[in-house]
């Protein structure tokens, strides 16, 4: 299992006092310097936290120390004042990793996969267009096997598993609805390696979780930001990663 940060919060942070403080730049080269496999960023429409032109920077860097960079957006969101678009966003960046989100403005972060039937036609055509740069695609989906057929019928190289009511139901233990989410998680990522589509999880894993997650199965990848920046309120960036890291490679 690979970790990748996703740098959002931190944006978030430099945005509500309207300088370079703290640098996303800084933050990235650090997390690079400790050891983790990927750099996340997942920009929306109106830059509440990361922009545009912090995914064109940190996917240099990630280039630059030969580091994978996921890039998270909803395909279809147009060109808005300073946002460039997110089929614009890619084709400039060119990520290793495009993360296909449903998210709309009014979302305060991401909390629900991408449902079969939604703009079926219109996200092949995306595929088709985006694969010419040779990024591995993501779809953001539920724990639900059907959504991994739907997924690979589709074409995809990857699903991401959306974790929240995983998380949410080991924390408020709520053991009859938590064991229903690992079954399905299970039994998504046993449908993935039939399909040889790969499996990345995120949203909510933290440290405590995180050791429940790798019981259901081989996951390449996992996506934790949030956790990782109210862990390093506690423990410090630098400590907080190297926590993550541990939880994360032991076997």
């Amino acid at each position: 299992m690979k970790l990748s940060v996703n740098l959002n919060k931190i944006a978030l942070l430099r945005n509500s006092r309207g300088n370079d403080s703290p640098s996303l730049q800084d933050y990235a080269m650090l997390a690079i310097k400790l050891g983790v496999d990927g750099l996340t960023l997942h920009p929306r429409p109106d830059h509440r936290h990361a922009t545009c032109n912090d995914a064109k920077e940190i996917s240099k860097i990630c280039k630059d120390n030969n580091l994978e960079f996921n890039l998270e957006g909803n395909p279809f969101s147009l060109p808005e004042n300073d946002f460039l678009g997110f089929k614009e966003l890619c084709n400039i960046t060119r990520p290793n990793q495009i993360t296909l989100v449903p998210d709309t403005l009014d979302q305060v972060t991401s909390d629900h996969g991408w449902q079969p039937g939604h703009l079926d036609d219109e996200l092949v055509k995306f595929l088709e267009e985006i694969k010419k740069q040779n990024s591995r695609t993501s779809l953001f989906i539920d724990s639900d096997p059907k959504s991994v057929d739907y997924a690979a019928q589709l074409g995809f190289d990857r699903v991401e598993i959306y974790t929240g009511p995983f998380a949410h139901f080991l924390e408020t233990k709520n053991l009859n609805l938590y064991n229903q989410t690992i079954k399905s998680i299970i039994e998504c990522i046993s449908k993935a390696r039939e399909f040889g589509v790969g499996v990345n999880a995120g949203h909510d894993l933290n440290l405590e979780n995180l050791p429940h997650l790798k019981e259901c199965g081989i996951i390449d990848e996992v996506s934790i930001g949030h956790a990782i920046m109210t862990d390093a309120l506690k423990f410090g960036f630098s400590d907080t990663i190297m926590k993550y890291i541990k939880v994360i490679r032991n076997s």
